[in-house]
């Protein structure tokens, strides 16, 4: 799988670079590893924030906290990997559709908090990674495109980059569609949720399958 190295140099190849980079954090010592440096966490991020990726998706329940805003019941913590909150569930909700209302806000203790009116809440968001071996190589390739756009301004220069940054934001579009299309399509809805079955409703369906065995189902 590519590292970050490897995009980086993905990217620097898109612009016509033929220099290598060693190292990017911390950079080589090079001009071109420290311009990948500065802005390959950033393209990564956006990537991140763009799609709920399936390798990024997690789901937890939210560990209440005092509530300082009247507006709302319920005050939740943010995880600290949460990159980006995607939807707040109820126990028997399986996807974003059936997401409550929600809202993240900075409480008066400088505390990333979410606000929601649901109890016992499930937290689905987009985690910050920073391992690139679960990045999937569409995902890479798109990644490339955003992060050669971002440098093509500090290394080329003047009018010429930022015809060539235009240029490749055009093409990152197009890639990035297909990448955002295919991780869309990956497993049924079924099996995308199959490892999340609230208690509840583990619960009724055991009860279920029992009654139907008992009148003679199968």
């Amino acid at each position: 799988m590519a590292s970050d190295v490897d995009i980086s140099n993905l990217a620097l190849s898109h612009l016509g670079e033929r220099a290598e980079v060693i190292a990017i954090s911390p950079p080589d010592g090079s001009a071109e590893a420290q311009q990948c440096g500065r802005f390959y966490p950033m393209a990564r991020d956006e990537m991140l924030e763009i799609h709920p990726w399936t390798f990024a998706m997690k789901r937890v329940p939210m560990a209440a906290i005092a509530n300082d805003r009247p507006a709302w019941v319920y005050a939740y913590q943010v995880p600290a990997d949460c990159l980006k909150p995607r939807a707040v569930l109820a126990e028997q909700a399986f996807d974003d559709a059936e997401s409550e209302d929600f809202v993240v806000e900075t409480n008066a203790s400088g505390t990333k908090v979410i606000y929601t009116n649901c109890p016992t809440a499930t937290l689905r968001y987009t985690r910050a990674i920073t391992d690139t071996t679960r990045f999937t190589p569409m995902f890479v390739a798109a990644l490339g495109r955003l992060l050669a756009s971002k440098l093509a301004g500090p290394i080329i220069k003047g009018e010429a980059g930022i015809q060539v940054a235009v240029g490749h934001m055009k093409i990152f579009t197009v890639e990035l569609a297909t990448a955002k299309a295919d991780d869309s399509n990956t497993g049924s809805r079924a099996n995308q949720f199959r490892d999340f079955i609230p208690s509840g409703m583990r619960a009724r369906g055991a009860a279920a399958r029992c009654d139907r065995f008992g009148r003679g189902g199968y």
